[in-house]
């Protein structure tokens, strides 16, 4: 794999903040030619460290307003009923993110919803309707201190 030098590390890190910069404003910023940057970028891609380029919304605009972590306990933990969890809970367009955890809990989910009536209908409707579920758990957020989507580096 690709060992990551400065460079990398600066533009990465400008990425991360802005990923709209150009790569004329990038190589102003990391004091490299056009050139270079673009081919950087470009390895940086294809070697997996950049996945993918997203605009990142502000939820209360676009009608999102609850957050919720739902922590969800299955009956078993055979490889087949954990495969089909992940992959019927990824369809759900609420679920925006889903992580099998250790501890009490096997999965946490991010749910974004506009409200507590959407969330209960979401719950109802598709949730609590996959097989092998044991108990659901969810934490509604009150409000936000943090919400970071850079790594430092």
């Amino acid at each position: 794999m690709y060992q990551l030098d400065k460079a990398d590390v600066d533009i990465l890190n400008l990425l991360q903040k802005d990923a709209a910069l150009t790569i004329k404003e990038i190589a102003d910023k990391v004091y490299k030619s056009i050139p270079t940057v673009h081919e950087r970028i470009r390895r940086l891609k294809a070697e997996g460290y950049i996945q993918k380029t997203v605009a990142i919304l502000d939820r209360k605009k676009i009608n999102k307003s609850l957050l919720t972590f739902s922590q969800v306990l299955l009956s078993d933990h055979a490889f087949d009923t954990l495969a089909n969890f992940e992959r019927e809970v990824s369809k759900f367009p609420e679920v925006m993110e889903c992580f099998q955890m250790t501890g009490t809990f096997d999965f946490i989910l991010r749910i974004a919803t506009a409200n507590m009536e959407a969330y209960h209908e979401f719950y109802r409707h598709k949730l609590a309707t996959l097989p092998n579920i044991v108990t659901v758990q969810s934490f509604f957020v009150l409000s936000e201190t943090k919400s970071d989507t850079a790594y430092p580096l």
